[in-house]
């Protein structure tokens, strides 16, 4: 037998001993046990006719996922810079890293002050009344030591992800009366809309692209403008502005508070034509906990617009209630979140965004403006605690269960099908954008269990340990 002739047949060999072993699944774990995004031996699809379970269909798609991560706030980068030097690093690698970290892909940020704003004192960027020609303008606030500027660019050595910013309130002087009619005066309608396009002028200058520009944080929460009123500064000044400037920033009208206000008042902005063909998407806040099928029913309506769920968290000020540690080390508070995460995504959401990414043991600071909706307390609940007394950094449940997502659902994938029911047991899958496979299953139950995922006619079967969550990639 020839050389070459021995050399086909091993090859043919290992081709057909590969075929018969299946399409290899790696695993990985994290779970109450103690696993935390842990490589477990890798499983193999085989045959097994009618199995049960949950049966994955790429051919059935729907949205394509644009990221999942959390907000760069000044009361982050307070905590980060209480490390020293060396384990600051670590905690924006274990946060931004695709291969060491989780790899945020969707962050938020703020057009200047919020309630997580507490470098000084409540500011917008022209606190100068009647200064529509924003002569005055300036983000030096955001250039200081504990500014989002620095806060971003560092994050930016370890990943790539899109940023979205938002606005609590325009300057005080755009209002009708900041103590008693918190609405925007309709005669400064051009000044906001130049205030959004310096905003996004002058942190480009220092090396930051703004990807998407949400006009209004909490609507009617913070500043009390009504949608029709959003609706007429997108179609008649911010977006002919920006369309005028060449701006390749994406304009997010606002962020409604819950599902319920986000299915009310969204028509009315996008019914209008003139209007919609300068919304990105369409944003809201995940508060209420419920309403998942309002967010479907949007999905529905507007199919060719993203839906974002751009903030949640643990507050006390939010309706968590008092019986709830804040902030929780409590890792089955993971299994809460990862909850959240699977019912928005299932919704149609395409991105995923918490709200603190770093707090204090005091779930701190927090700025203090009880005109502007900012009380003392404000104790709230982060994706990683930071001990700014101990130096000790805790990873939170939430932490590894956002992470499970953001690391292996990148962007570009797409949602797929995956019918079957559990009881306890919920599944997702995805299609890269290279076309490989990616399946989360997260088991809520106090006990281990096991599921199947049936995928082209072969199966696969996955044990699943109490109150975890699983990733699962093949090719």
């Amino acid at each position: 037998m020839s050389l070459r002739r021995h050399a086909f047949l091993w090859l043919a060999a290992v081709l057909l001993a590969g075929a018969a072993a299946g399409q290899e699944v790696r695993i990985y774990v994290t779970s109450q046990a103690g696993d935390r995004i842990a490589a477990k031996p890798p499983l193999h699809f085989g045959a097994a006719p009618g199995a049960s379970g949950f049966s994955i269909d790429e051919k059935v798609r729907d949205q394509e996922m644009i990221g999942f991560g959390a907000s760069f706030l000044e009361s982050g980068a307070i905590c980060l810079n209480s490390l020293d030097a060396g384990a600051q690093e670590k905690v924006l690698e274990a946060l931004f890293d695709p291969g060491k970290g989780a790899g945020y892909t969707a962050m938020k940020t703020d057009i200047a002050a919020s309630d997580e704003m507490p470098a000084g004192p409540f500011y917008s960027y022209d606190d100068h009344p009647g200064d529509v020609g924003m002569k005055q303008f300036s983000i030096e606030r955001d250039l200081g030591p504990n500014g989002l500027i620095p806060y971003i660019k560092r994050a930016q050595r370890y990943g790539r992800f899109v940023i979205q910013a938002t606005m609590d309130y325009p300057p005080d002087w755009m209002l009708f009366d900041v103590n008693k009619h918190q609405d925007v005066d309709p005669k400064y309608f051009d000044a906001l809309a130049l205030y959004y396009l310096r905003y996004l002028q002058d942190y480009q200058k220092q090396g930051i692209f703004i990807d998407y520009l949400s006009e209004f944080n909490e609507p009617l929460i913070y500043t009390k403008i009504p949608a029709d009123k959003i609706r007429d500064l997108l179609r008649d000044h911010v977006g002919p502005l920006f369309a005028k400037e060449g701006v390749k920033t994406k304009i997010q009208p606002c962020e409604y508070n819950d599902r319920g206000r986000a299915a009310k008042y969204w028509p009315v902005i996008l019914d209008d034509p003139e209007a919609r063909k300068y919304a990105a998407a369409i944003l809201y806040h995940g508060y209420d906990y419920r309403d998942y099928d309002k967010i479907t029913a949007l999905h529905k309506r507007y199919p060719d617009l993203p839906l974002w769920m751009t903030e949640v968290c643990h507050a006390y000020g939010a309706g968590t209630p008092k019986s709830i540690p804040l902030p929780n080390y409590n890792y089955a508070d993971g299994d809460f979140w990862g909850t959240q995460i699977f019912k928005d995504v299932e919704s149609g959401a395409s991105a995923w965004i918490y709200w603190n990414m770093m707090l204090d043991e005091k779930g701190g600071p927090w700025a203090v403006s009880p005109i502007h909706g900012n009380p003392d307390p404000n104790i709230q609940q982060p994706v990683v605690i930071i001990n700014r007394q101990t130096k000790k950094v805790t990873y939170t449940g939430l932490y590894y269960y956002l992470a499970h997502f953001s690391k292996f659902v990148r962007p570009g994938a797409v949602r797929v099908s995956t019918a079957g029911a559990v009881n306890g047991v919920r599944c997702l899958a995805f299609q890269s954008k290279d076309g490989g496979m990616v399946a989360e299953v997260m088991n809520s139950r106090k006990e281990a269990t096991s599921t199947r995922l049936n995928w082209h006619g072969q199966s696969v079967s996955v044990d699943l340990p109490a109150l975890s969550i699983t990733t699962l990639q093949w090719e």
